[in-house]
């Protein structure tokens, strides 16, 4: 695929899926899903579409089950032989539903659990009888980071953070954050005007470095790994048409990229901001014009 097309498909809303070749499974894959194109930058199969996730988990779920087709039985059998008994989980004829307070530390647990699909109209994890094994070996992780994100789990630990030197660096967090302001190395300064990935602040747009020398004992609390001479630079939240046109770096972030505090994003970095502007963009047509 030429590099246009990719811009292409980065620019509407998509995913991605790789799976081993196989010809009859690469058939029954572009049986189901005709608009596919193949991704020789990434090595996979791109999917248009706003539910190309949810139908490519469901796609992948039957492909799981046509390799072992005793899955789903089996994994029937293991939950009435031995269920997980846990407010967080039901069971309906295609499976299992995990609801639970949101965290992205949860987020990260249920996705090891091969064939989960977030449902975005249950606002719920969807898990196949197949996965119940794996499943298992997570509920514990996942059960405990649920109970910790309740409400009620979360205001008790607001409450046990006032009046201490955690609270008071957290308002200070907050306060730097709306300065909108970053202290870049001054003799390693980012290209100015393009997507970036920070320690501090995610993915940004350093608009501007004012060459004002940034005092260590102002900052130390807040930017502890920051060594050298700092200067200030001015940031901002890219938008979604700046980081669909950005291009990833191919390697990772280096040891001492990451300790200046700067680096160019990966295309796993620029996923996850693409997304996290995506859902900003529509919040921000949806709310009625004053």
């Amino acid at each position: 695929m030429d590099e246009e097309r990719e811009i292409g498909h980065e620019a509407e809303e998509h995913a991605a899926v790789a799976f081993p070749f196989d010809r009859m499974t690469v058939q029954r894959f572009r049986e189901t899903f005709p608009r596919a194109r193949w991704s020789d930058r990434r090595k996979a199969w791109i999917v248009p579409g706003k539910t190309a996730r949810r139908r490519i988990d469901r796609w992948m779920a039957r492909e799981q089950c046509r390799l072992d087709p005793y899955a789903e039985a089996k994994g029937r059998d293991d939950y009435a032989f031995e269920p997980i008994l846990s407010p967080y989980l039901s069971v309906d004829r295609d499976g299992f539903r995990v609801r639970t307070p949101y965290s992205r530390k949860l987020v990260e647990e249920i996705r090891q659990v091969p064939f989960a699909r977030w449902d975005g109209a249950e606002k719920a994890w969807r898990v196949p009888f197949s996965s119940y094994d794996d499943l298992v070996d997570h509920w514990q992780a996942i059960e405990a980071e649920a109970q910790r994100c309740e409400p009620e789990e979360r205001r008790k630990r607001a409450e046990a953070r006032k009046g201490t030197d955690e609270e008071r660096i957290a308002r200070r967090r907050t306060a730097e954050r709306k300065r909108s302001r970053i202290p870049l190395p001054a003799d390693d300064l980012p290209p100015l005007d393009r997507p970036i990935a920070t320690t501090a602040y995610g993915i940004v747009v350093v608009d501007d470095v004012t060459g004002e020398l940034v005092d260590p004992g102002e900052i130390s609390d807040l930017y502890p790994d920051f060594h050298g001479d700092r200067v200030w630079g001015a940031w901002r939240v890219p938008s979604l048409e700046e980081l669909v046109h950005t291009w990833p770096s191919k390697v990772e972030p280096a040891d001492d990229e990451r300790q200046r505090g700067w680096w160019l994003p990966t295309i796993e970095e620029l996923r996850e901001a693409r997304r996290t502007a995506r859902s900003r963009e529509r919040r921000m047509v949806s709310q009625p014009s004053a």
